[in-house]
C-alpha cells in the first residue's frame, strides 16, 4: 500500500509543478507592445496630452470634494446636538458643494476650449 501512496505523492508533485509553470508558459507567448495601456500613442498632439493631464487633475479634485462632502455629512450626523460642531459641518458641506460645482464648470470650460484647440490641430 505504501508503494501506491509514494507514486501518488510523486504524481501529485509533478502535476502541481506542471500547473504552476503552465500559466507562465502561456504568458510568455503573449506579446503586447503596450502593456497595461500605459504610454501615449505616437501620433498624440501636445493639446491632447495637456487635456489628459487636466482631466486627471479635475477627476482627482472631484474625488477630494466628494470625500469632503462625506466627511462633512459624517460630522453633521455625529454632532449630537453640539451647535458649534453642526455649524462647522454645515460649512464643510457647503464648501464641498461649491467645490463640486466649480469643478463641473471647469470641466465644461476645458471641454469647450479643448474642442476648439483640437479642431484647429494645434
Amino acid at each position: 500500500m505504501s508503494k501506491y501512496i509514494k507514486y501518488a505523492q510523486i504524481a501529485s508533485m509533478v502535476l502541481s509543478l506542471v500547473l504552476v509553470v503552465s500559466p507562465f508558459l502561456a504568458g510568455a507567448q503573449y506579446t503586447n507592445p503596450n502593456p497595461a495601456g500605459t504610454g501615449l500613442p505616437g501620433d498624440t498632439r501636445l493639446s491632447e496630452f495637456i487635456l489628459k493631464i487636466i482631466n486627471i487633475a479635475l477627476a482627482i479634485a472631484g474625488l477630494i470634494a466628494v470625500l469632503f462632502l462625506i466627511i462633512g455629512g459624517f460630522r453633521y450626523i455625529t454632532a449630537a446636538g453640539n451647535e458649534e460642531a453642526g455649524a462647522q459641518a454645515k460649512k464643510i458641506i457647503t464648501n464641498s458643494i461649491i467645490g463640486i460645482v466649480v469643478i463641473i464648470l471647469s470641466f465644461v470650460i476645458v471641454r469647450v476650449i479643448s474642442s476648439a484647440l483640437i479642431s484647429q490641430n494645434i
